[in-house]
């Protein structure tokens, strides 16, 4: 039986980046099926040592990569990087303004000689009076309402995670996706931006329409007035937590059924969603004393059987023993190609989509630095003994 063949097998893209953002757009292109060929400074990207938050970031957005190590700034290294892009359909690139163009590697230079290449640039802005700025995730979720509304009142909070790097990159590679389709239709490419900022902006733009829909500006997250009658978090016994919710009329009188709380279903001032919201500060107190004395795996045991929401509160760490993810196969193994265990075996989160049913797999581990140097060299035509000379010069790794 002939193996499914992935969407963008046989499209190659050369890729210039570093950190989060480009790397995702990456990620996403070589999950689906692209060669990703990754261009690092012959000393490695930054991200293979980084420690702290950071250390996962080369594992994470390099899987199914091929690695080359090339200094940019000699004749020969770019001429042979040049080469490659010759016979690529697109360049990636998440460098400050004005640094590709140094190499000549920028848009406006190779689409005159390549009419047909798209080039994708994950920038902090998209052009207009800020993106002379030096941007990161957490100075866009400053400047763009999303640490506002994620910490208390006063108290900024960047998101747990680099939601607009990987968002921004996730965004730049859907860019990508359509200027391939249309290519096919034109016969020539084009330039795709993505950005920090703007992508920050969409993500709050549920607060921005709630102002424009109600007139009242949105009260950050902890403070918020919520649109449910019960939608918080509650700790049970032994000081535990867990999240509840109950979003519908249907799903009250399920509740109140399940937990024998005859009372509360019978009140007046508790018969629609809207009541509830309105009478939270009688209701959640009543609640909250209620689990309290209840333990965690009987409050969810009910839940999950009235088919009521509910979540645990989770560490990501603990994610690796998840058992939905373990029986979807949402976890794919790879080795660590850097770091503290670089050579060791783990297992990493996959695309969050199933094609015909099955998650994308990973096809190889985030590449060692400058492992497909060689095999690349040779595709193109060039000699052992110039490879070796190249080494030797330093011009590649």
């Amino acid at each position: 039986m002939k193996k499914k063949s992935l969407p963008y097998e046989g499209v190659r893209v050369i890729e210039f980046s570093h950190m989060v953002m480009g790397p995702s757009c990456g990620m996403v292109l070589a999950d689906l099926g692209a060669e990703v060929i990754k261009v690092e400074p012959i000393e490695g990207d930054r991200t293979r040592d980084l420690l702290g938050s950071g250390a996962g970031f080369f594992s994470m957005f390099n899987r199914n990569k091929k690695s080359i190590a090339v200094n940019l700034k000699s004749d020969e290294g770019r001429a042979f990087v040049e080469k490659l892009i010759a016979s690529a359909d697109v360049v990636s690139e998440n460098f400050r303004s004005g640094v590709m163009a140094q190499y000549g590697l920028d848009y406006a230079t190779l689409s005159k000689k390549y009419p047909k290449i798209i080039y994708v640039s994950h920038k902090g802005f998209l052009p207009g009076p800020y993106d002379h700025r030096t941007a990161l995730d957490e100075v866009v979720q400053m400047m763009g309402g999303l640490a506002y509304m994620t910490g208390p009142e006063g108290q900024p909070l960047r998101a747990g995670s680099s939601v607009n790097d990987i968002m921004g990159g996730i965004f730049g590679a859907i860019g990508v996706m359509a200027a391939l389709r249309t290519r096919e239709h034109t016969g020539v490419g084009q330039e795709v931006q993505s950005a920090l900022f703007e992508n920050n902006v969409f993500l709050v733009g549920q607060h921005m329409m709630q102002y424009a829909s109600t007139g009242v500006p949105a009260s950050p997250m902890p403070s918020r007035v919520s649109a449910w009658g019960i939608y918080d978090v509650f700790k049970v016994k032994d000081e535990e937590q867990i999240f509840l919710a109950v979003v519908s009329d249907s799903q009250w009188e399920t509740f109140c059924d399940a937990f024998k709380l005859e009372q509360l279903k019978s009140d007046e001032h508790l018969k629609t969603n809207n009541l509830r919201v309105q009478n939270r500060t009688l209701l959640l107190p009543i609640l909250r004393e209620i689990f309290l004395t209840m333990d965690i795996k009987h409050v969810a045991e009910i839940f999950e059987k009235n088919g009521l929401p509910y979540a645990p509160i989770t560490k990501p760490q603990e994610l690796f023993d998840d058992p939905h993810l373990a029986a979807t196969n949402g976890l794919g193994e790879l080795v660590m190609s850097s770091g503290p265990r670089a050579g060791e075996k783990t297992k990493t989160p996959l695309l969050p989509i199933t094609l015909d049913g099955n998650r994308l797999p990973i096809r190889s581990s985030p590449p060692q630095l400058g492992e497909h140097t060689q095999q690349l060299m040779q595709e193109l035509g060039y000699s052992e003994e110039v490879f070796q000379d190249f080494i030797s010069k330093k011009i590649i790794k």
